[in-house]
């Protein structure tokens, strides 16, 4: 097959990619599972490879790929895509050699004479790289089709011009991205009879913005399907169920009609407008037959193209779905009670060394362990986070289960309440063996050891996590057991509307490292060239400066000693090992600093007003009961900043584990597995453990065939996913109050209202753009981001509950906060003047809520 220029469509299938290209693969496979596919055949890659050899063009291509692909993207070049050798050989000048090259003889004799056995006339000739319509990479619109070709001369153009459009700009730049060696790729021809389309489209077998696999979804105008996949016209938009019923339809545009041109190639026009629908309902029930069929036999969900004519459906084109969203599930009200928790957790998709390391052996082996102290069973990492193709596609918030041991809970649960005070937590000899294990494996230089030590060096980190989670598993009872005392006291007092307020005046690590920024920040003040650079400079310009002027070495000792102190911090999540912590990432703290230059907007402390109000009560002046309640309120704050600071001393594991990494990284890097360190994210630690080194150390040669693909079949899919949420926020806060006037609305977090202009900050990378007294919008909080609620005039975010992180600290600091808006990032824009009652939990239009 190789050898041959051409081949009728039915002699592929879906393992001839190499031959006949990604489209062309598809296509031999439904006609030969008797699919309606328009007659015609393929001129396979051998075709183009002997284009090549045995014209000029093949030299020319050499010298176009010599040039390192890396220079692309600063090289000038338009759209960051096809370098230009210097000799005439860039993308443009490339194309125009494969155009004006004359066809070897014997490569258009069976061209012609494939084209006349189909009929020899009207005909569409369609690229079919072999690189396209896969998982992961659809390459949809990247290599050049030609509708109504008529003439062998005009076939054999249109076949080289197709070859030639291998080398476009933005399918040059696609391949970049999907990380696709361009000495690998090779382009084949499909020639099929022209359909003269009365209606055309594309469907999917699954609704690619819900990822509802019972929907499917028709975009469809009349004429040629080009005005649809070119995004020439608002198409007909027709929703489906499994057989073909419609669930909605939105009539379409039909801005311009194109239709083939009688002397050949296209003609447009313009459509008639209408609201009836243009595909009758046994139409669209063939459409769903044929998608299902489809999907059935390639065993994904399809993107089809189409087209109707003289009463036939015919099936244009089939590929796999790309960035299609996992089925969206369907949440009980246990998930949606603890589904905030978690969202607030997994802002951004798990790498898989992540899931199977730190994630596996670490937090949630820790939550794992807490759960199973009252008998409870929780869920495994494979029912959290599903993965497709070695990828995390999807969030699911867990359902504990109780189990026969649950029984026992209460017994156990007050039995370690009485012995275990969660004041006294940190003088347990089991806390110090925690930290004398971080400081131990801190301490390790890894460059001496042999691969397999550097991986039980990681297994040390996740077993030093065991420490945090014993203590936690003692101490967390001794939580529960005070703030139950506090409510009922309140209660009783009839005070309960206190409570919030009350836990969030506990003094923690974090508050303390959110005071260690603000000496910071006065110490910048204090230096006026410091000073000056925090208000007219990035981070990163912050960072060099600091470092290069010795007139900042007070500054910088204080920063040296901070990241000394709180450097482990995460700045993402603390399931993430792959994100950086504060001490990788000193741009993330000088942007803290800068957000905490300058005048503090004034707050209400409401942890301290809370506390002065309840003193004031005057059953409170019998001295033993004032004790009590007092020392209920003590005991329960106690309980929260235990909660809080176990949280921050577990994350003193992360440091060594990404030291680990980075280790096994550039191994892996001179290997030839990966081409950056930070790439072994991709790959799981299982299959990091199953590697063995030679007696010399060296990594076998062997290693890059077995696991290259795999990462970059990963990074791939990680791509594809881009944009998609793990868990659409809508699924657990709805869509908003349908309020006139409101623009978002959440969870009443923390009470209070604010007037101010919005700052939208969607990571610790812009920490640094939020000015005193703005409202801070953001999509998710961690402890990293307490210290702009010091500056900012309320918070207004995406996710998280009652008990987030942002919520304690927003009551912490007297400011208004709304929880788990779920489009708060994408409805508030920078600068937008915003009224929000933290109360309510609304956000309103200042002007609305100022009045005339």
């Amino acid at each position: 097959m190789i050898g041959q220029a051409t081949a009728p469509l039915a002699d592929f299938g879906v393992g001839d990619v190499a031959v006949a290209g990604g489209k062309g693969a598809a296509l031999g496979e439904l006609v030969r599972q008797g699919f309606p596919v328009p007659q015609g055949f393929i001129i396979t890659t051998g075709a183009y490879l002997s284009f090549l050899a045995e014209t000029k063009v093949g030299a020319a291509l050499g010298r176009f790929l010599s040039i390192e692909p890396d220079e692309a993207p600063d090289s000038g070049v338009p759209d960051g895509g096809v370098p230009d050798g210097g000799d005439g050989t860039g993308g443009a000048a490339l194309r125009a050699l494969f155009a004006a090259a004359e066809m070897p003889g014997r490569l258009r004799q069976e061209i012609l004479e494939a084209y006349a056995r189909l009929g020899a006339g009207a005909v569409a000739v369609r690229s079919s790289a072999t690189a396209e319509d896969l998982p992961g990479a659809a390459f949809a619109g990247q290599q050049d089709t030609y509708l109504n070709v008529r003439g062998g001369d005009d076939v054999v153009r249109a076949v080289a011009s197709c070859w030639g459009s291998l080398w476009t700009d933005r399918a040059v730049a696609y391949r970049r991205r999907q990380r696709i060696d361009p000495h690998e790729v090779a382009i084949a021809v499909v020639v099929q009879k022209m359909v003269p389309a009365a209606m055309a489209g594309v469907m999917f077998t699954a609704n690619p913005v819900t990822g509802e696999r019972g929907e499917m979804v028709v975009d469809a105008n009349p004429g040629l399907g080009e005005a649809v996949v070119s995004g020439r016209v608002t198409p007909e938009h027709y929703v489906l169920d499994g057989s073909g019923k419609v669930l909605s339809f939105t009539p379409g545009g039909r801005e311009v009609v194109i239709s083939a041109a009688e002397g050949g190639g296209t003609q447009e026009s313009s459509g008639t407008h209408g609201a009836k629908p243009g595909l009758a309902a046994e139409e669209l029930a063939e459409l769903a037959t044929l998608g299902e069929k489809a999907q059935h036999h390639f065993g994904r969900p399809q993107d089809i193209e189409w087209a109707a004519a003289g009463g036939t459906l015919y099936v244009l084109q089939s590929r796999p779905m790309t960035a299609l969203p996992p089925q969206p599930p369907v949440l009980n009200a246990v998930q949606r009670r603890v589904g905030p928790f978690f969202i607030e957790m997994f802002q951004e998709r798990p790498y898989p060394l992540d899931v199977s390391g730190w994630m596996s052996r670490g937090i949630l082996a820790m939550l794992h362990g807490m759960a199973g102290s009252v008998g409870v069973a929780f869920p495994t990492v494979e029912e959290l986070l599903p993965e497709e193709e070695g990828v995390v596609v999807q969030l699911i918030p867990p359902v504990p289960r109780p189990t026969i041991r649950t029984l026992a809970a209460p017994v156990s649960l007050l039995r370690r309440a009485g012995r275990f005070k969660a004041g006294a937590w940190t003088q347990d000899p089991r806390f110090s063996l925690f930290l004398d294990n971080i400081e131990r494996l801190n301490g390790k230089d890894l460059g001496p050891l042999r691969w397999r030590a550097v991986i039980a060096f990681a297994e040390e980190c996740f077993a030093a996590m065991q420490g945090i989670t014993d203590l936690r598993v003692s101490y967390l009872p001794g939580i529960l057991v005070p703030v139950l005392k506090m409510r009922f006291m309140l209660l009783f007092l009839g005070k309960m509307k206190l409570a919030p307020a009350l836990i969030a005046g506990a003094q923690t690590r974090t508050s303390q490292a959110n005071r260690a920024l603000e000496r910071l920040a006065s110490i910048a003040a204090d230096d006026p060239g410091l000073s000056r650079a925090l208000q007219d400079s990035g981070p990163r310009e912050l960072l060099d400066l600091m470092e290069r002027e010795p007139a900042h070495r007070a500054f910088r000792e204080a920063f040296e000693a901070f990241q000394l102190e709180y450097g482990h911090r995460e700045t993402t999540s603390v399931v993430l090992s792959s994100s950086p912590t504060w001490s990788d990432a000193p741009e993330v703290v000088l942007g803290l600093v800068k957000a905490m230059s300058g005048e503090r907007p004034q707050t209400y402390d409401q942890a301290g007003n809370a506390l002065a109000e309840l003193k004031r009560h005057p059953a409170l002046r019998f001295e033993p009961l004032r004790r009590r309640v007092l020392a209920a309120v003590e005991s329960a704050q106690a309980g929260m900043a235990f909660r809080e600071d176990s949280h921050f001393y577990a994350t003193k594991a992360i440091p060594p584990i990404r030291r680990a990494y980075r280790e096994l990284g550039r191994r892996l890097v001179q290997a030839g597995v990966i081409d950056e360190p930070d790439e072994i994210h991709h790959l799981r630690f299982e299959e990091l453990e199953s590697i063995t080194d030679a007696d010399d150390g060296a990594l076998p040669a062997s290693l890059r065939g077995r696991f290259r693909p795999l990462v970059l079949a990963r990074a791939a899919k990680r791509r594809e996913l881009e944009g998609i949420p793990l868990l659409d926020p809508a699924l657990l806060f709805g869509r908003g109050r349908q309020v006139e006037g409101i623009l978002v609305s959440g969870t009443a977090a923390s009470r209070g209202q604010a007037t101010g202009p919005v700052r939208v900050i969607r990571g610790p990378a812009e920490f640094g753009r939020l000015r005193s007294g703005e409202v801070l919008v953001c999509p998710y909080t961690n402890p990293a981001w307490t210290p702009l609620f010091q500056r900012a005039a309320a918070v207004v975010v995406d996710a998280g509950g009652l008990g987030s992180h942002a919520a304690i600290v927003a009551r912490e600091y007297g400011i208004p906060a709304v929880m788990g808006t779920g489009s708060g990032t994408s409805t508030l824009t920078d600068g937008q003047r915003v009224f929000v009652d933290g109360t309510l939990g609304v956000v309103l239009p200042a002007a609305l809520a100022e009045g005339p």
